[in-house]
């Protein structure tokens, strides 16, 4: 059952959550209120921006719309849009941390 650690900006709390049969990145967010901002929800964006610190291999690859909005945003190699993300089900650990512009 994958764990993820999302990373608080600034003064938010850290937050955990289990997500045992994956899923989409962006309700897991929204089940738990975990510290990453959202906007558009659909890749256009750019506001749920995150790097991935650990257990980027747990994630989907991104689609065709994360992947353009990427290469815009110019981010580190590591970073992903939250509201795109899925996760696979089975075990390990990610950690998550928002990009700060």
């Amino acid at each position: 059952m994958p764990t993820i650690e999302f990373e608080g900006a600034g003064i938010a709390r850290d937050k955990l959550a289990e997500a045992p049969e994956g899923g989409a990145l962006v309700d897991i967010c929204d089940q738990i209120l975990a510290p990453i901002p959202f906007s558009c929800r659909s890749a256009s964006c750019g506001t749920c921006h995150i790097r991935v610190l650990e257990g980027a291999e747990l994630l989907e690859p991104p689609g065709e719309a994360e992947a353009e909005l990427l290469d815009l945003l110019d981010g580190p190699p590591d970073s992903r849009l939250a509201c795109q993300a899925c996760v696979k089900a089975g075990a390990g650990f990610i950690r998550v941390r928002p990009v700060v512009a």
